[in-house]
């Protein structure tokens, strides 16, 4: 357990998250719900599936009658970047004990940028504190999610544009992330990889819907063989 000072430190080192979740959290509820679905579903989505950028396209395939088969194949792809993820915390994690399945599932983009920027304070269980700004964070993606699915029931809304907040808030994570680390070749990796996918589609290689999937592959071939040394090292 965390003292009242750690948790207040904890949270405060959550707020970004807050500010994002809930604004990128409401358009997904308002979306799910255009789209037909209950308001409720947008609970249940967010506390078993955790995945925000993952969510939102799940509501889309949903929505285009997409196989299951199919959809399957595509978050797990959206979301094979959590394996480098999971490596690059391997040491971070080492000695959170119980807290461990927790954090590994709670385990987003953005929490991921909190924990890799955060230094544990004197006296604070590792476990506790790492999983007590992750927990915060799944509540704010709940919050976000149930509160535009609800306001989705009653009010009219104008979705032009709403699918814009997860990109603003991923560009200001990574922002965030590139001053704390001053690591550079992440971001270049990907925005190359994503060029080179673009490329692809124009010459009438690669079909549109394959874009970010390939985007995904592709860069995480080049960290994996770039940074593979690290990981290793780290590993052993």
């Amino acid at each position: 357990m965390l003292s009242q000072v750690h948790f207040r430190r904890a949270a405060r080192t959550t707020i970004p998250v807050f500010f994002g979740y809930i604004a990128i959290g409401i358009p997904f509820g308002l979306m799910l719900v255009n789209a037909g679905y209950p308001w409720w579903l947008s609970a249940v989505m967010s506390v078993f599936m955790y995945a925000g950028a993952g969510e939102y396209m799940a509501v889309a395939l949903f929505a285009a009658g997409t196989p299951l088969a199919a959809i399957l194949l595509a978050e797990l792809f959206v979301n094979i970047r959590h394996i480098v993820y999971g490596l690059s915390l391997i040491t971070r994690f080492k000695d959170v004990g119980k807290w461990k399945p927790l954090l590994v599932f709670l385990l987003t983009d953005e929490t991921y940028a909190l924990l890799t920027d955060v230094t544990v304070p004197d006296g604070a269980d590792a476990g506790a504190y790492y999983g007590t700004i992750a927990v915060l964070d799944y509540v704010y993606w709940i919050t976000g999610s149930v509160i535009g699915a609800l306001l989705g029931t009653v009010l009219p809304f104008s979705f032009a544009g709403v699918d814009f907040a997860l990109t603003a808030l991923f560009t200001v994570l990574l922002i965030n992330q590139v001053r704390a680390s001053k690591d550079f070749l992440p971001p270049a990796i990907g925005i190359a990889t994503t060029v080179v996918a673009i490329v692809l589609f124009r010459a009438g290689i690669l079909p549109g819907q394959h874009i970010i999937l390939a985007a995904i592959a592709l860069g995480l071939a080049a960290l994996v063989a770039v940074r593979g040394r690290k990981f290793r090292a780290e590993v052993s």
